[in-house]
Order: C-alpha cells, then sequence, then structure tokens
C-alpha cells in the first residue's frame, strides 16, 4: 500500500509536495476508510479536487512516471527522459527533480527516491525497514563519464559479480530497478519492489482511457469472473444480464505486419508468431439486457457513453475488490451521473480489502455529505503567484474555518479553501465584422 509520495519540480509542481495516505486521529468511518499495516493507519481513498490547470493531474502524471522508469527503462542511454521541469522560473528548469514513495509490500515497508534531468538519474536510493531503517542500495552517476556506481547497504548480501552485472545493465538513464529487470540475478528486496511496481501501482486511467477493451480481455484470461462484473452492473441499474463475449478468426490485413513491426519495439517473437499464424483473433463485445421476459444483446459501439465508461469501471471495481492494487484515476465523474460517482466509491469502500484509488475530480456533492465522506481523504491543488502548484489536505483546515457538512460545501463553492478556478466577468469584447 502507498504510505506518501513526494514530487519536487515537475510539470506545475515547482516546492516538495507530498501526498499522504496517513489517516488522522479521526475514527469516523474507521472501518471503511481505514487499513491497518504495519503499525500504520493507512486509507484507501484519496480525492484530488482543484481547478482546471492547477495540477491536479500532474500529480498522477507524476507518479505514472516513476512507475514507468522503473518498469520501462530505456534500451539505450541516448534516449532522453520524458518529462519536464517546472519552467517558469530560470532556477527549477535547471535544477534535478525527485519523486520519492513509501510503500509496504509483503508487510514490510519501503522508501524509494529518485532524482534526475532529462537526460539522466542522477541519484537514486531505496531504504527498508525491517523493523528499524537500513539501506538496500545508493546509486551516484557521473554525468561527465555518463556511469553509473551502485552501492549496497552493509545488511544486504550480494557478489562483486552481481553488483557489476546490475552496473553493467543500469544506464545513466535507467533506475537501479530498472536495471534490475534487464538483469539475469537474484535479489529479494529488489523483485519485491519491482514486483510492488508492477503488479500493485497500476497504470494511470485518463477520461480517455478505453477500459472497454481492458476489461474485456481480463474477463476473457480469467484474471476477473464474468458474473462479478455483471453483479456490479446489476446494482448499479443498468438492466444489463449477461456480458457476452465473441471471438472469431480473421485473415491479416494488408500492411498490418508492417506497421507493427515500425510501431512496437522488440516485438519480433509476436510478430513471427502472427505471421505463421496468418490469422488474427477479432473479440466482439455485446451486452444482454433483460426487457421483461425477452433478452437483448446490444453491441458496445451501440451503448451509451456512460454504460460504455461503467463497464470499465465495474471490472476495475472487480479488481480492486479482489486483488490488492492501487489505480490513480483522471477525473473520476467523467460520464458518470453524480449519484453513480458515489455509489461507485462507496461499493469500493465497503467492499475492498487492502486497494487504493487515487483520483481528480471535480464532483462537490460528496462534500456535502460528511456521513460519506473523511476530511483526511480530500485533497486541494491551487497555484501560488508563481503559478506553481500547492498540494495540501482538507484535514489541514482547523474548526474556524469548517464547522460542520454544509460548510465543507459552501466553503469549497465560495474559494475558501482554494482550489477552484478564479473567473472573470462574463463580458468578451470581440468585434464582430458583420457590424
Amino acid at each position: 500500500m502507498i504510505i506518501n509520495f513526494s514530487i519536487q519540480n515537475f510539470g506545475s509542481i515547482k516546492s516538495k509536495q507530498i501526498l499522504s495516505f496517513e489517516a488522522d486521529k479521526s475514527i469516523h468511518l474507521e472501518d471503511y476508510y481505514v487499513i491497518k499495516e504495519n503499525g500504520l493507519r493507512l486509507l484507501k481513498l484519496g480525492l484530488i479536487y482543484g481547478a482546471n490547470a492547477s495540477g491536479k493531474t500532474t500529480i498522477l502524471k507524476a507518479l505514472q512516471f516513476l512507475r514507468d522508469i522503473v518498469l520501462e527503462p530505456e534500451a539505450k542511454k541516448t534516449e532522453p527522459l520524458n518529462f519536464k521541469p517546472f519552467l517558469f522560473d530560470k532556477i527549477s528548469s535547471k535544477e534535478n527533480t525527485i519523486l520519492s514513495i513509501d510503500f509496504i509490500q509483503k508487510e514490510k515497508r519501503y522508501y524509494y527516491e529518485v532524482e534526475f534531468n532529462e537526460n539522466a538519474i542522477v541519484n537514486e536510493t531505496l531504504n527498508h525497514y525491517n523493523p528499524t531503517k537500513a539501506n538496500v542500495f545508493k546509486r551516484t552517476t557521473d554525468l561527465e563519464k555518463q556511469y553509473s556506481s551502485i552501492s549496497f547497504g552493509s545488511k544486504i548480501k550480494t557478489s562483486k559479480t552481481f553488483e557489476k552485472t546490475l552496473e553493467s545493465n543500469t544506464l545513466w538513464n535507467n533506475t537501479v530497478l530498472g536495471g534490475f529487470l534487464k538483469t539475469n540475478i537474484e535479489m529479494t528486496e529488489l523483485k519485491d519492489v519491482t514486483d510492488w511496481f508492477k503488479n500493485y501501482l497500476r497504470p494511470l486511467i485518463y477520461t480517455k482511457t478505453e477500459l472497454d477493451s481492458f476489461v474485456t480481455s481480463i474477463i476473457d484470461k480469467q484474471e476477473i469472473k464474468k458474473e462479478d462484473v455483471v453483479t456490479i452492473l446489476k446494482k448499479a441499474d443498468f438492466n444489463i444480464s449477461d456480458i457476452v463475449i465473441q471471438k472469431e478468426e480473421e485473415d491479416i490485413p494488408d500492411g498490418l505486419i508492417e506497421f507493427l513491426e515500425k510501431q512496437i519495439k522488440d516485438s519480433g517473437d509476436k510478430i513471427k508468431a502472427l505471421k505463421n499464424k496468418g490469422k488474427i483473433t477479432s473479440v466482439n463485445l455485446e451486452l444482454e439486457h433483460t426487457v421483461g421476459n425477452n433478452k437483448y444483446s446490444l453491441p458496445l459501439k451501440l451503448e451509451s457513453q456512460g454504460t460504455v465508461r461503467y463497464y470499465g469501471f465495474a471490472g476495475i471495481l472487480s479488481l480492486l475488490l479482489k486483488k490488492s492494487i492501487a489505480f490513480p484515476i483522471d477525473e473520476l465523474e467523467a460520464s458518470l451521473h453524480p449519484d453513480l460517482y458515489v455509489h461507485f466509491l462507496l461499493s469500493f469502500l465497503v467492499n475492498s480489502k487492502r486497494s487504493q484509488i487515487i483520483a481528480t475530480t471535480h464532483n462537490r456533492e460528496i462534500l456535502n455529505n460528511k456521513d460519506i465522506f473523511r476530511d483526511d481523504v480530500i485533497w486541494f491543488t491551487d497555484k501560488t503567484d508563481e503559478c506553481a502548484t500547492e498540494l495540501y489536505s482538507l484535514a489541514d483546515f482547523d474548526s474556524s474555518v469548517i464547522r460542520d457538512t454544509s460548510n465543507v460545501y459552501n466553503a469549497y463553492k465560495i474559494g475558501k479553501l482554494g482550489g477552484v478556478p478564479n473567473l472573470g466577468d462574463y463580458f468578451i469584447d470581440i468585434t464582430n465584422e458583420e457590424d
């Protein structure tokens, strides 16, 4: 589980900002929101509110970027890292970026920090607590020689062969964790951490992410049960009684092989297998609706946008309930009715065991009902005078600002808590050429 995540000099974020999942002292809705792990009380949910361009999505992108540089290391040392630091002053644009994450994997606490610029990983550290803090490795990079050095903590058992092999596979623009994934060596701590990034921290879901194909594929692979997804859809009042997945073998379209060879890196074996097969498998998805005593199957492309979106969310919810995972979600409320938005969150909170959701949102209605939310799961992003993102929690405000439920909603709506756009008047002086 994520304990906290910090970001410095990434995109619109200039100074260090921390998103924490450590619960405050309140026992409000404890059984639904709080998981006790390693002596900590950790929250299942983090909702980030803020005006457009205030930096909400930047926080999720930073988390995704950290996942990417661990799991998808660059193949060549000439490849730049795909990000930008804070660009609205002359100093930050030349300084390094620092991301760190504190998390629990297999009942052990880890702290991972990486410092980098657009060309290279400059410094990198992994610590664990067993139970006291101990260093797993430290990495430094000689930027002139483009060479990385790795040293291991005194309690970590390695060999010279292990260390040299790992160093040779850790390019100056790769993380040590990414280098480990390229290396045929064993080390429990590095495997546990890379497994956490792969299996617990899942990819960022954008508003345009096509979840339907993903959900259909994991149903087909039996990672989740079709019946569970149907149950979730029924409870959301979609009048859906079944999911019909049909596969068909088709000839490979002209030009597809050539296109794949150009677009997909390291895909030789897969393309060779596709050539040998000579066919591709197309998957058709239909949702069955029961109307009266009759059943009708409707292709997914004919369903409403909200139905398609919630079919994807039903699969995500099924994963969250079945496994221990975390999903970052951008604009959680997109294409969802406000009641369905609340239904999704409450279904997750009531039924999940050790999963987490980190989501950006504009849905203010939940702030009007303190019976269903805790102050420490609500976060806001706002812009400083320097146009830099500032992140803070509703739990940071004292009772002089927030006294009851209605005050939370109203205080946010009128901008007392920040995180809302500072809009001008409605008059726009544009000359009409027809006048």
